[in-house]
């Protein structure tokens, strides 16, 4: 449940609020100056609280709910209660996030743990860098020379900010994150730890031992992207390291040197993503996978949580397994060897009854 304390309320909503933000009509007979300050979930929301639904393992909590109104897509629509107010939408769960945003500003990204604007005490900012009005700097944070960073955006609490690095407007930098090489466009959220802009992992091998190869790219973080805290992002070796627009990437990723990512990607946590990989745009990649070096993943690709990613992907397909091909082909594989061990175990016990023993079906 929110707490006031770390999430203090916005300005409440009313169900005509919501109807506009959803693009919908109320039912009829709902009375759209009713206004919510709060949301719960569909088991303890009350009267006075907004709930959703759109998953068909909550059906029963939707048919029990107390609360005061609920977004539900049509087909959910006829285990609303009769005392709750169904606000029937195409999108629950989005349109619901939105309601969040309204009531909830503070939880949309990291906020400044003193003043909204100024530099705070503590901070360390070199006189050479140039902050807008209206940037906000949070103690033991250190801002280099040449920086140079866009009105609204927060720097937060022992963050470092790199010599020349750029960030934009009405970004949000949290507690203890790195930047240096690296260009930011505008509302780029960067969670607390993470680091952007560190050497690619670039080495000469041979037998006389490993030479290090210097990096001189960049990272470019384009508009509207979310960071998860302790991910990682290397700079380019002899080209830039990019992050297309709107793309949201979990905690612990590890993105390479000169991989490019394109627009609204969506990279869970525990992926690595290895250098000169480039993803088209609307790819999603499953939590702990992961690819080699020099591979494309087309446009709207999928890939399944745990898939080693060993060659290219074509656009809008969807591959799992290690090494990755296509799902459908892995899932008959996976499928073919559980029909396989179970009648192994089968012959087993079979075996072991002619023989006037039996094993129990222990494992092979």
């Amino acid at each position: 449940m929110s707490n006031p304390v770390f999430f203090p309320g916005g300005a409440s909503v009313s169900l005509d609020d919501i109807a506009a933000l959803a693009g919908i009509s109320l039912p009829e007979g709902a009375d759209g100056s009713r206004t919510f300050a709060t949301v719960a979930p569909l088991e303890t929301a009350g009267p006075g609280d907004l709930a959703y639904m759109d998953n068909p393992r909550y059906g029963d909590a939707l048919a029990a709910t107390a609360a005061g109104a609920c977004l539900v897509s049509q087909r959910y629509a006829d285990r609303v209660p009769a005392g709750t107010v169904a606000l029937i939408t195409r999108e629950p769960y989005r349109v619901f996030a939105q309601v969040l945003a309204r009531l909830y500003p503070a939880a949309v990204r990291p906020q400044a743990l003193f003043s909204a604007t100024g530099v705070s005490p503590g901070a360390v900012v070199h006189p050479d860098a140039r902050l807008e009005s209206g940037v906000a700097v949070d103690p033991g944070a250190v801002i280099g020379a040449g920086a140079e960073i866009g009105s609204g955006t927060l720097i937060g609490a022992n963050a470092v900010i790199g010599t020349g690095v750029r960030i934009g407007r009405d970004c949000a930098i949290g507690a203890g994150a790195v930047l240096s090489h690296t260009l930011v466009g505008n509302r780029v959220i960067v969670h607390p730890g993470a680091s952007i802009g560190q050497d690619g992992f670039g080495f000469a091998m041979s037998a006389r031992g490993h030479l290090k190869v210097p990096q001189v790219g960049r990272v470019i973080i384009q508009d509207d992207v979310e960071i998860g805290a302790n991910t990682t992002i290397d700079r380019g070796a002899s080209r830039d390291t990019i992050i297309g627009e709107g793309t949201k990437i979990d905690n612990l990723v590890q993105i390479g040197h000169n991989v490019v990512i394109g627009r609204h990607c969506v990279i869970v946590a525990h992926v690595g993503i290895s250098g000169s990989t480039t993803l088209g745009d609307f790819v999603v990649m499953g939590g702990q996978s992961g690819s080699v070096g020099h591979v494309h993943i087309g446009s709207g690709a999928q890939v399944a949580a745990g898939t080693g990613i060993t060659t290219d992907i074509p656009p809008g397909a969807v591959w799992g397994g290690a090494p990755a091909r296509p799902i459908k082909d892995w899932l008959r594989e996976v499928a073919w060897l559980k029909r396989m061990v179970a009648g192994r175990h089968a012959n087993r016990r079979q075996e072991g009854r002619q023989d006037g023993k039996d094993d129990g079906g222990a494992p092979v």
